[in-house]
C-alpha cells in the first residue's frame, strides 16, 4: 500500500485531543463523510439536539469565495487539492501561526491566523469540500506527545487530512513531526471529528480552571459520540474536579469498556480508588498499567512514586527507568530517578540525576524539590503530594 505524506510547519496537536479515536456509528461511507442534513439526523438519533452542536467545518460566505478565488473548479481533484494546500500553507496572505491550548473553528482559524492541529484540519476540509475534493479526517496514531500544565498531563495524538483511496492514500499532514512511515492511521467519521472538537474544548475549560464549563463541552461530546473514550476519560477527571466521585468513577470504568486501551482511564481509576482507600482495586489498575505498552512517561513515574513511597526500591527503579526511556528530555523522571537515589543514601548518583534534570528544566518543581532534599534529608518526599500529583492524566 502506497501511503504518500505531506507535512507542514508548526501545526501539532493540542494536549487533550482525546485522540485514542473509535469510529463513530453513524458514518455513511467508508471515511465517514455524510452531508449537513444527514449529519443533523445522526446528531438528534445520539439524543442531541443539532442547535447546540457546533460544526466545526463550517465556511462562512467569505470564507468560499476566497477558496472558490484560489483554485478553479477547472482543475482536477490532484491540482485542486495541491492548490489548496499552496494557498492555506505556502502564501504569505494565510501565514497561520501555530497556538497550542485552544482548538478553533475553521472560521477562527480564518480570521484570527491561529490554529491547532485539529483546527487546522477543519479548516482545510471544510474548504477541501467546498471545491468538490472528498477528503476525510485520519487519526494518526504514530504520533502521541506528553505535556504537564499544572497537576494534569496532557496528552496529545495527531489528526490529519486523508484523501484518496487507502490503496494509493495521500495523508495531508501538518505536524513538524511528520512521517513517511505512519502506520497507525485511520479514517474516523465526520461525527467523531465533531465530538472531537467539543471535547478539545472541554479539557481547554478544564485546564484554564473552568469546571462547570468543561462538565457541560465534554457531556456534549460523548452524547455526540458515545463511542469516543477518551471523551469519557476527560469527562471523569472534570467530574472529579467538580467532586463528583461517583460520576467520575463511572465515566473512567465506562472508557475502558469502549476501549481497554485508554491508559488514562487506567490512570485516573487508580488515583481515584487510591484516594477512596480501597487499595486493593487501586493496585490492580496500577498493575495493568505497568504491563500495558503506555509511552506516557508520567505514567511511570506516579507509578514509580507508589513504589517509592511504600518501601519498594526495585520496582520504583524500573518505573523510573521505563519513563526516562520514553521521555529523555523530561526532567520529571531524572528528578524522580535523583530521589530515589536520595532515599536509598546515593548522594553521588542524586546529584548526577540532578544535574541532568537541570539540563533540562531548572525551574521545574520536582527539580527544585530533588535540590531541597539533597541539602536536607528531611525535605524528602512523604507522600503528602501523591494524590494530587497523579490524579489528573488528560487525553
Amino acid at each position: 500500500m502506497e501511503k504518500k505524506s505531506e507535512s507542514h510547519r508548526g501545526l501539532r496537536a493540542v494536549g487533550a485531543v482525546a485522540l485514542l479515536l473509535v469510529t463513530a456509528c453513524a458514518s455513511a461511507s467508508p471515511t465517514g463523510v455524510i452531508d449537513l442534513p444527514r449529519l443533523e439526523l445522526a446528531v438528534r438519533n445520539q439524543g442531541v439536539d443539532p442547535s447546540k452542536v457546533i460544526l466545526p467545518y463550517a465556511l462562512t460566505p467569505e470564507m468560499r469565495r476566497w477558496v472558490h478565488e484560489k483554485v478553479p473548479s477547472t482543475r482536477s481533484a490532484d491540482d485542486r487539492i495541491k492548490l489548496l494546500q499552496e494557498s492555506l500553507l505556502n502564501s504569505e496572505e494565510m501565514e497561520v501561526e501555530y497556538q497550542w491550548g485552544y482548538t478553533g473553528t475553521a472560521r477562527e482559524v480564518f480570521e484570527k491566523r491561529r490554529a491547532n492541529c485539529l483546527a487546522f484540519t477543519f479548516l482545510f476540509v471544510g474548504m477541501a469540500r467546498e471545491i468538490g475534493v472528498p477528503v476525510y479526517f485520519l487519526a494518526v496514531g504514530d504520533s502521541e506527545n506528553y505535556r504537564k500544565n499544572a497537576d494534569l498531563v496532557v496528552i496529545s495524538d495527531h489528526i490529519a487530512v486523508g484523501y484518496g483511496a487507502k490503496v494509493n492514500q495521500t495523508i495531508i499532514d501538518f505536524s513538524i513531526d511528520a512521517s513517511d512511515e505512519y502506520r497507525l492511521v485511520r479514517p474516523i467519521s465526520d461525527l467523531t471529528a465533531i465530538a472531537m472538537y467539543h471535547s478539545n474544548r472541554g479539557a481547554e475549560a478544564l485546564q484554564a480552571g473552568f469546571v462547570n464549563a468543561a462538565v457541560e463541552w465534554l457531556r456534549l461530546a460523548v452524547a455526540i459520540d458515545p463511542e469516543l473514550a477518551n471523551a469519557r476519560a476527560n469527562l471523569g477527571v472534570a467530574l472529579r474536579r467538580r467532586g463528583d466521585q461517583e460520576g467520575a468513577e463511572e465515566a473512567y470504568r465506562q472508557a475502558l469498556e469502549i476501549d481497554p486501551r485508554t491508559y488514562s482511564a487506567y490512570h485516573n481509576l487508580a488515583a481515584l480508588l487510591r484516594f477512596q482507600g480501597r487499595e486493593e482495586e487501586a493496585r490492580a489498575y496500577e498493575a495493568a498499567l505497568r504491563q500495558s505498552p503506555n509511552r506516557n512517561p508520567y505514567t511511570y513515574i506516579s507509578l514509580g512514586d507508589i513504589s517509592l513511597l511504600g518501601g519498594r526500591f526495585e520496582e520504583a527503579e524500573k518505573l523510573y527507568r521505563r519513563a526516562i526511556n520514553l521521555g529523555r528530555k523530561n526532567a520529571e523522571s531524572y528528578a524522580a530517578m535523583g530521589e530515589l537515589a536520595a532515599t536509598e543514601g546515593d548522594l553521588r548518583r542524586a546529584r548526577k540525576m540532578l544535574r541532568k534534570a537541570r539540563k533540562i528544566d531548572a525551574a521545574n518543581s520536582r527539580v527544585l524539590r530533588l535540590e531541597a532534599s539533597i541539602a536536607q534529608p528531611s525535605a524528602r518526599p512523604n507522600g503528602a503530594w501523591l494524590d494530587q500529583r497523579v490524579s489528573t492524566s488528560l487525553r
